[in-house]
């Protein structure tokens, strides 16, 4: 999942989209409300693509966790994030098999699939391979507009 623009800020309920950069703070929109505000510089804010899962080899982007879930609900609703905490770690098992079962709290498992039904719901989930595909039909078009601006005023000289 492309998540670049989506933010969690601490001590702040929900999830934030980010709209501009300020002078000495960020303009953020909450996904849930639509009302904007400010996130200063003391705020901790975190961008949910530089947030991973622990596993007992490498580190699991939360992306990837999204797209593991994506897949299993056919594009639909997780596990509601209210339900029993055996029942949340049965889920997440399902979904992330190689999850250290010692670092990742219920209080991760909970906040993962609360933000997971969050976008699905606001239908804010965007697949890499969707974002990749539109990158590679720019790079062409990008790369050959600075080539025919060249040749006009090769001509010309």
């Amino acid at each position: 999942m492309v998540l670049k623009d989506i933010l969690a800020i601490s001590g702040e309920p929900g999830l934030f989209r980010f709209i501009a950069q300020g002078k000495n703070a960020i303009i953020v929109e909450h996904v849930e409300t639509g009302k904007r505000s400010s996130a200063f510089s003391s705020a901790k804010v975190s961008s949910l693509e530089d947030i991973s899962v622990f596993t007992e080899n490498e580190d699991l982007p939360l992306g990837k966790v999204f797209d593991r879930i994506f897949e299993m609900e056919s594009g639909g609703p997780a596990i509601d994030a209210r339900s029993d905490a055996e029942k949340l770690r049965e889920y997440f098992g399902k979904v992330v098999p190689e999850y250290s079962k010692d670092r990742v709290y219920m209080s991760d498992i909970k906040k993962i699939i609360l933000w997971y039904n969050l976008l699905q719901q606001k239908d804010m989930l965007v697949r890499e391979e969707a974002e990749t595909e539109q990158d590679k039909e720019e790079k062409p078009d990008e790369a050959g507009k600075p080539a025919d601006a060249e040749k006009p005023e090769a001509d010309q000289a």
